[in-house]
């Protein structure tokens, strides 16, 4: 699920902005900047992000600061600044040019001298660090919550369209038997073109038989089961996203198994129809944690 938070967090002399969106996605991918210098603690800051996010595409962002100087250090690209006094040099001899090559001028060479900080000891920023992605991630649970109670409610109503279908199917599998023996009889009578008939006896058996293949009760009540389940687990205080595709597969294999073996057109067509739904909340599904 999408979201976004942003915070601010003053420890020990450390200030740590804590910046953290997420984005739709199956699985869990962190993409994260530090700062430079604190690229020892990046394994951890993952791990406090796993903690606490499951699911979905996260983009992270800490920003340290700190109100004390700890100072720098400079060192000297020493190969680099003889190359571009060598270079400075020929120039100056093939234009018969005047100037001195001075320090400030090699100085000015990106790259001669680089500033390096003094070792610090990075541990100090992480009780900041904690505390600021824990609240960033409470804010981002907030927003994303908000989103996931309009994902529930979607899922109730398409819940409610699918328990009314199957309560639907169920009666109208009731009437298999003398649907099948309706349907015998008229192919009979358009193999025969009515010079032959059937005994009426004869055509019951094979009506009888035809729905016993046809039987659909085992599957409407495990189809039930799974309504009762799924509504369970969207109300429940969990990680629902993994648990809810389970069920979203057995729900399909019901409802499959339902249509190859009932060849009633009216049952057919409502048996899409819950399929096209259960398209409409898999679809859904993939932005639950």
């Amino acid at each position: 699920m999408t979201g976004y938070a942003r915070v601010e967090k003053t420890n020990k002399g450390f200030m740590v902005i804590f910046e953290i969106r997420s984005y739709n996605s199956r699985h869990l991918d962190i993409v994260l900047r530090v700062p430079h210098g604190y690229h020892l603690l990046e394994d951890k800051i993952r791990s406090l992000i796993a903690k606490r996010v499951t699911r979905g595409h996260i983009e992270a962002k800490v920003q340290i600061k700190k109100d004390f100087d700890e100072g720098y250090d400079y060192e000297i690209n020493m190969p680099k600044a003889k190359a571009y006094h060598d270079a400075l040099r020929r120039l100056k001899n093939d234009f018969n040019l005047d100037p001195e090559i001075s320090v400030d001028l090699l100085a000015r060479e990106d790259g001669v001298i680089m500033p390096t900080e003094r070792n610090r000891n990075i541990e100090a920023g992480l009780p900041a660090i904690e505390d600021c992605i824990n609240n960033a991630i409470d804010d981002l649970d907030a927003m994303r919550r908000k989103e996931g109670d309009f994902i529930a409610k979607d899922f109730h109503g398409r819940l409610n369209f699918i328990e009314q279908s199957i309560e639907k199917i169920e009666k109208e599998s009731d009437n298999l038997l003398s649907y099948y023996q309706e349907r015998l009889k008229e192919r009979i009578s358009v193999l025969t073109k009515g010079v032959a008939e059937i005994e009426p006896v004869r055509i019951a058996q094979e009506a009888a038989f035809l729905a016993d293949k046809s039987d659909i009760s085992e599957e409407i009540l495990r189809a039930k089961s799974h309504i009762k389940q799924f509504r369970d687990t969207i109300d429940s205080d969990e990680s629902a996203g993994r648990k809810l595709n389970f069920l979203l597969q057995e729900f399909n294999r019901e409802f499959n198994t339902m249509g190859s073996k009932v060849q009633s057109a009216n049952i057919s067509h409502m048996i899409v129809e819950v399929k096209s739904e259960l398209e409409k909340i898999r679809e859904q599904l993939q932005n639950v944690e």
